[in-house]
């Protein structure tokens, strides 16, 4: 079993941030399909009964888990194509897949949008993230997944809790995956370049810092030159881009809880408020106090 960084798993997680999410039950009688949408992330747990996919799912590993001894192991199976009920797999999008059960399931089905930073984890994951008995691995998150999606009269609030709610068992799958051996050696490194995982671990760490490619270099025990090189070959980016959309993803989420605007632009390092908001807008389009307006939750009528 590959044994996978702590500390590393924690950043990871913590850096993902679900924007917006739609969530729904699904019953599928026997021999019924549901196709999932290309390009999207799909979040799944199967409720009841069970589904295969169109082409095969491919699961990389199945676990056994002894919930007695809250003991788990890699099963000798590998590549169990049918999910049952209490299994949860995530779909990055990467190609048509469509679900289909020979005897009837009932599924919860979240299609999610992820924030630019947490859209790069999906870099770092397969096609498809199974999780087989995750209501044995995470019984508390799998107890969420049941109710999500579930038809219930709208209450202020909803939409936010839902969606948190979602974030809350997206975050378990993967650390199932990741934790219980299915994740491959090294994961979850960024760009495969230890020198360069801790420059991306201090962006993050410290995003409001007064981060140059001098002193990023620094942090990676490079020259300047080679450092930017590198950076950009691996991550696809700019250093200061890469700043850039950290810098973002933290502002929507200390707009999102209430902080004004002049104190998430100090906290970022932003010398004026001006500065700040000509970044958020030619980021997001928006303002950030009209962004901050459009995540409050609205007040049923």
């Amino acid at each position: 079993m590959t044994t996978v960084d702590t500390a590393a798993l924690e950043q990871v997680l913590g850096s993902v941030d679900v924007r917006f999410g739609t969530a729904r039950r699904l019953g599928l009688r026997a021999g019924g399909l549901a196709p999932l949408t290309l390009g999207a992330v799909t979040l799944i747990y199967v409720a009841e009964g069970s589904v295969h996919g169109q082409p095969p799912l491919s699961a990389a590993c199945t676990f056994d888990v002894d919930r007695a001894s809250s003991t788990v192991a890699l099963s000798p199976v590998a590549d169990r194509e049918v999910l049952v009920e209490g299994d949860a797999f995530l779909a990055l999008g990467r190609r048509s897949v469509t679900l289909t059960s020979e005897h009837g399931a009932s599924l919860m089905i979240a299609e999610l949008q992820l924030s630019n930073a947490a859209m790069m984890l999906t870099d770092l994951l397969p096609e498809f993230v199974t999780v087989t008995d995750f209501v044995g691995l995470e019984p508390a998150a799998a107890a969420l997944a049941r109710t999500i999606g579930q038809s219930w009269p709208l209450r202020s609030g909803d939409p936010v809790i839902c969606r948190m709610m979602t974030t809350t068992v997206l975050l378990s799958v993967i650390r199932a995956w990741a934790e219980n051996g299915c994740a491959p050696a090294g994961w979850p490194s960024r760009s495969n370049d230890p020198f360069l995982d801790r420059v991306v671990e201090a962006i993050h760490e410290q995003p409001g810092r007064d981060w140059t490619v001098e002193t990023l270099a620094n942090v990676g025990a490079m020259s300047r030159s080679v450092f930017a090189e590198r950076f950009r070959t691996a991550l696809g980016r700019s250093p200061a881009s890469y700043v850039t959309e950290v810098r973002m993803d933290a502002a929507k989420r200390m707009l999102e809880i209430g902080r004004s605007v002049s104190d998430t632009s100090r906290s970022l390092g932003y010398a004026s408020d001006e500065g700040f908001s000509r970044a958020f807008r030619r980021a997001t389009g928006v303002t950030p106090s009209a962004w901050r307006m459009s995540r409050r939750a609205p007040v049923p009528a």
